[in-house]
């Protein structure tokens, strides 16, 4: 289930910018996004869809203001779990440059002994502000699933032997949308070309990555 919902939505008044789109330029705008971020995993490009003054809200990790403070958040964040892909459920837009999208964020399983993959469900919003970029988005996610996922894939990868170049699986993809999904099975993310990035999972170690980037603001 995917598309652009043909029935007016409820406009939440503190998402509304008072701006108007049309549907399809919202709708254009995230395939994008979605596309460059959660499929081909070029998160220094994603990173700057973001307006530079936009907003972030991030419950586990603290929130992040602009661009910069994104794109330093999320290459090490993703290079933290470099196993973990998202899997898009569903989608919808409105003419106020909301979206929100449905996904499950997924582990492949390297022991063919268990289940396909781990999974733990999460939900974001996010807001369009013209000209191909995003000014808002809310982030929601299952932190005791993703606590449980993480130990049984941990398990896993303690009795196969998964190597970090295996943990780049990206073997179960949703069968749709098109910008959803790639026809490859191993992921070349952007961090990968980036020997010095910090892997954190912590958000205690973002703080400190984001003290040194607000000291030379």
């Amino acid at each position: 289930m995917s598309q652009v919902p043909i029935h007016p939505s409820p406009v939440n008044p503190l998402l509304d910018h008072g701006k108007r789109f049309d549907r399809k330029e919202v709708d254009e705008a995230f395939q994008n996004f979605y596309l460059i971020g959660c499929v081909e995993e070029d998160w220094t490009a994603w990173a700057r869809l973001f307006t530079h003054d936009a907003c972030y809200v991030e419950r586990f990790w603290g929130n992040l203001t602009g661009t910069r403070e994104i794109e330093a958040w999320i290459n090490p964040v993703m290079a933290g779990v470099p196993e973990i892909y998202t899997v898009l459920e569903w989608y919808m837009v409105d003419e106020t440059g909301r979206v929100v999208w449905y996904l499950q964020n997924r582990r492949d399983n390297p022991d063919p002994d268990g289940p396909a993959y781990f999974d733990f469900a999460g939900i974001s919003t996010a807001r369009y502000a013209g000209d191909g970029l995003f000014d808002y988005e809310e982030d929601y996610w299952d932190v005791k699933g993703a606590r449980a996922t993480a130990g049984e894939y941990a398990a896993a990868v303690e009795k196969m032997g998964t190597t970090d170049e295996q943990k780049l699986s990206r073997r179960f993809w949703p069968a749709g949308p098109a910008f959803a999904r790639l026809d490859t099975t191993t992921a070349i993310p952007n961090w990968l070309a980036m020997p010095d990035v910090r892997r954190i999972t912590k958000p205690w170690e973002l703080r400190e990555i984001l003290a040194e980037v607000r000291a030379q603001d």
